[in-house]
């Protein structure tokens, strides 16, 4: 890629084609069209259909990232910050309509259960901010002292299921349906006290 001006404009052109046509339907010439450039020039940005795929995945995935880690910064404490994550990260797909196509096209971008997950780095940096909240909220004394590192696997578990049903079996009411009980879960648990 060249500049960063000249990488954001590519990609953006990029998740536009592939949300409309999904990856095995959409061309370099496709994208090259959208960008009035030549096919040939669409080579100096990316090496193959599927090298500008994975960057605009990974783009587009850590947009998403860091709109919730924006959400979850202005917050000061760590039940606040918990809900933060939870709610903007969910709702940041019905926003972001291109995306929301863009993984309904192709699911394996988000798996629930996966052998090898392609960007495993991005979703590693999710569950290390889960982690981070828990810890915050365990050193506050918000939280009860949990394994973090474990609880947030489970969390960002919950999370895919959410992003599956809502996003990608599109069934939308099961977020406003089972969001509000999940939260209770997670910030009360269900033992009496």
């Amino acid at each position: 890629m060249r500049n960063k001006q000249d990488e954001t404009v590519i990609l953006d052109a990029a998740l536009r084609v592939f949300s409309r046509y999904g990856y095995k339907k959409s061309t370099l010439e496709d994208i090259a069209n959208e960008l009035n450039m030549t096919n040939t020039a669409m080579y100096a940005y990316a090496s193959s259909k599927r090298d500008l795929y994975e960057q605009t995945v990974r783009y587009v995935m850590k947009r998403w990232q860091s709109s919730v880690q924006q959400e979850v910064e202005e917050k000061t404490t760590a039940i606040a910050k918990m809900t933060a994550l939870c709610e903007s990260a969910l709702y940041y797909l019905a926003k972001d309509i291109e995306f929301c196509a863009l993984l309904r096209n192709d699911p394996s971008i988000f798996p629930m259960f996966p052998t090898v997950d392609p960007y495993e780095e991005i979703n590693r940096d999710s569950v290390r901010m889960i982690e981070s909240i828990l810890s915050f909220g365990c050193e506050t004394g918000e939280f009860r002292t949990v394994d973090a590192p474990a609880v947030s696997e489970v969390l960002f578990s919950i999370y895919k299921n959410f992003i599956i049903h809502t996003y990608i079996n599109s069934e939308e009411e099961y977020t406003s349906r089972y969001l509000p009980i999940t939260m209770d879960l997670i910030l009360n648990g269900i033992k009496q006290v």
